[in-house]
């Protein structure tokens, strides 16, 4: 499905089927776009886990996460749809999904296992999921029905992820639609729950890289790094304006009853999600 323009985007915190999300159910009405930040509640997981940790690698039960997985899928009415979850290893590189037939799904997972940091979905009935406890989340729509779920670890983040992830969807996007595909200013873009400015504390050395690669507005002292400015100011390197870009507004590490957080938790813990798919 092709939007001739995307509704500014908006998120908004509700519960599906006892799980919490942010969502922006515009973007859904106006593209089939289904986009969503989880939290930490409404999962079978316990223990420090507890309770819908969606990730696999860090020491909980992995017959309970896959069920975590797909009972958010259940909750979106998409319980048969395949997902696809990368390998994230703070790094840039992106995996493309532009086929959904077992064969080719097959091949897109083995790239996504052996690492990535973004999956740009081209078609419809795949979702891509990556997972998060303090790194910043984010999901960019074209109006095409393209997007991109990006893990911006600080060394992602630094290296400009999200302004790539921009780049590689409007590549695909005039290679599919010539010059009739949409500019990279009308894309939406939405930053999900992730530590905030003043609880990530760097060292020096961080701060003034911050500085140097993507501009002092993003450091707001010599020990601390803005993420989520840090992640703006990229996106508008790459013509995204502000109004284009939605944040949850949320602090995993202020409020880990929430939100699984590294730091808060001591470095155990479980994993929330970024999720999209086009479903249709």
């Amino acid at each position: 499905m092709v939007a001739s323009s995307l509704p500014l985007p908006r998120l908004a915190a509700r519960t599906i089927d006892s799980i919490p999300i942010f969502t922006d159910d515009a973007l859904y009405d106006a593209s089939s776009v289904r986009i969503a930040f989880t939290g930490r509640a409404g999962g079978a997981s316990e223990g420090d886990y507890a309770s819908l940790n969606l990730g696999t690698h860090v020491g909980d039960d992995r017959d309970v996460v896959l069920g975590n997985r797909r009972a958010l899928l259940c909750a979106f009415g998409e319980s048969d749809m395949p997902l696809v979850v990368p390998n994230q290893v703070h790094g840039t590189d992106l995996v493309d999904i532009e086929a959904s037939d077992p064969e080719a799904l097959r091949g897109i997972q083995d790239a996504a296992d052996a690492g990535a940091d973004g999956l740009v979905v081209s078609c419809p009935r795949v979702a891509a999921l990556l997972c998060f406890a303090d790194c910043v989340p984010v999901i960019i729509v074209s109006p095409t029905g393209r997007m991109a779920v990006v893990h911006a670890g600080w060394r992602g983040a630094v290296a400009r992820i999200a302004s790539s992830a921009c780049k590689r969807l409007a590549a695909l996007d005039a290679r599919e639609l010539g010059y009739d595909a949409p500019a990279s200013s009308e894309f939406n873009a939405y930053i999900g729950p992730h530590i905030c400015a003043s609880c990530f504390e760097t060292g020096p050395d961080v701060a003034q890289r911050f500085a140097s690669e993507i501009g002092p507005g993003c450091v707001p002292d010599a020990r601390h790094v803005d993420l989520e400015e840090a992640l703006i100011l990229d996106f508008e390197s790459a013509g995204l304006s502000r109004e284009r870009i939605a944040s949850a507004h949320a602090c995993t590490k202020c409020e880990p009853d929430k939100f699984f957080s590294y730091r808060a938790s001591g470095g155990v813990c479980g994993r929330h999600g970024a999720l999209a798919f086009r479903s249709r």
